[in-house]
């Protein structure tokens, strides 16, 4: 296993392009680190350069703390799962997993082959399959294959690339689920590239969000979803992403298209002088208040025509349109555009419970606590609302989490250790 250090990692392309500015990022032993965008955001040159299959145009990077920036890829001993599986055609299963082991370089008995090769082949459950040639796999087996190829070499550290984006949603599920274990029960040092924000959510112990080649914030899923420090990762995190509302101070209120919210300490600190905002809001945090039978004091009631539905059994989403202001209009447009999305949505989306009754057409009366909003600068997109304090304790919440998921993983391996 290794620790992987970038400092001030930058690259320029000869037609003066610069993909990746300036990214600082830590990475410890035995972390699983995810660097997540939209497309062409950096994330998949950043990996190349880690691996060696870009050259670094200026910063250092560690593994170990020794500096690699001159080393060949073979040299940095990083073993990287592609997009594409790379799997030889001719070649059984077995032999496939086995290859990185019969190059000449590599030096490894015949006898610790077999070994390996068996030991990964029992961790991704492909023991039946040995025997097989890739093109009478799934695509879900297959990626397993390609996995397996990676543990044998006993790298110190894995490097996927997108590997999920050619599965289906129920294979890319079942997957994320096996990379998941895979890496508990290993321990090693893994950075995932994806542009999936839900990889990201589930499978990262720190999460790095990358915009145009800049690193925005790098922090536990639950930091980024509770705690983001801007517009962009407000809107790139979350599913479905977070309305985002102009809203305007009138004395002690906070006026946003479709209800008032009185100003409590925490607003008036946040907004300062400022007479326009933007209102970030979770679809989560609303309520139906004729359903609920959660408390609602303290909280902001709204009268609301909802234009349209979707119960998916779980969840009831209501969509309801509202008209952008011009002034803000211009910096959401933007966002939407960095965030690859189709067009600035101007309705609010809300989750509710799936026991409510509201339909399409229907008038309802939501609720929602102010203390769920995000107030941000309408010229910066920096979150005026976020509390450092909060982002501190659930960073430390989530590394005791990780470290007693990986006691637990250790120990499950020695209960399941075949017998010597």
């Amino acid at each position: 296993m290794a620790s992987i250090t970038l400092k001030n990692i930058v690259k320029t392309y000869d037609d003066g392009f610069t993909a990746v500015k300036g990214i600082d990022l830590d990475i410890a032993d035995g972390e699983f680190v995810i660097l997540v965008g939209p497309s062409g955001c950096g994330k998949s040159t950043l990996l190349r350069m880690i691996v060696g299959l870009e050259d670094i145009s200026d910063g250092e990077l560690l593994i170990d703390g020794d500096v690699v920036n001159d080393k060949a890829p073979k040299d940095r001993d990083l073993a990287m799962v592609f997009q594409n599986y790379a799997l030889y055609p001719h070649l059984t299963v077995y032999e496939n997993i086995a290859f990185p082991m019969r190059l000449k370089s590599s030096d490894v008995p015949d006898d610790e082959i077999d070994e390996r090769v068996r030991r990964a082949s029992r961790l991704l459950e492909l023991d039946e399959h040995l025997e097989r040639k890739p093109a009478n796999l799934s695509g879900g087996q297959r990626q397993r294959v390609a996995m397996g190829r990676a543990i044998v070499r006993n790298a110190r550290a894995f490097l996927f690339d997108e590997p999920l984006s050619n599965l289906d949603a129920k294979l890319r599920g079942q997957m994320r689920t096996e990379i998941a274990r895979l890496q508990r029960s290993l321990g090693t040092t893994t950075v995932y590239v994806t542009h999936d924000q839900t990889e990201a959510m589930t499978l990262g112990d720190r999460v790095a969000v990358l915009r145009r080649g800049d690193l925005q914030q790098v922090a536990s899923p639950r930091g980024l979803y509770e705690q983001p420090v801007n517009l962009f990762v407000a809107g790139f995190i979350g599913s479905p992403p977070m309305n985002f509302l102009h809203g305007t101070v009138e004395g002690d209120t906070l006026k946003l298209p479709m209800f008032d919210v009185p100003l409590d300490d925490r607003l008036r600190a946040a907004i300062g002088d400022r007479e326009l905002v933007i209102v970030g809001v979770r679809p989560d945090a609303f309520e139906d208040a004729d359903s609920s039978d959660r408390p609602m004091e303290g909280g902001v009631r709204a009268e609301l025509d909802i234009e349209m539905t979707e119960w998916l059994g779980e969840v009831l989403y209501a969509y309801i349109p509202f008209e952008v202001e011009a002034s803000v209009r211009e910096k959401l447009t933007e966002l939407d555009r960095d965030l690859d999305g189709e067009g600035l949505r101007t309705e609010l989306v809300v989750a509710l419970d799936s026991v409510s009754r509201i339909r399409a057409g229907d008038p309802a009366t939501l609720w929602f606590s102010p203390d769920s909003l995000h107030v941000f600068d309408p010229e910066s997109g920096d979150n005026l609302t976020r509390d450092q304090a909060r982002a501190d304790q659930l960073e430390d919440e989530a590394r005791e989490q990780r470290k007693r998921a990986l006691q637990r993983a250790k120990e499950r391996e020695e209960q399941n250790a075949p017998a010597a």
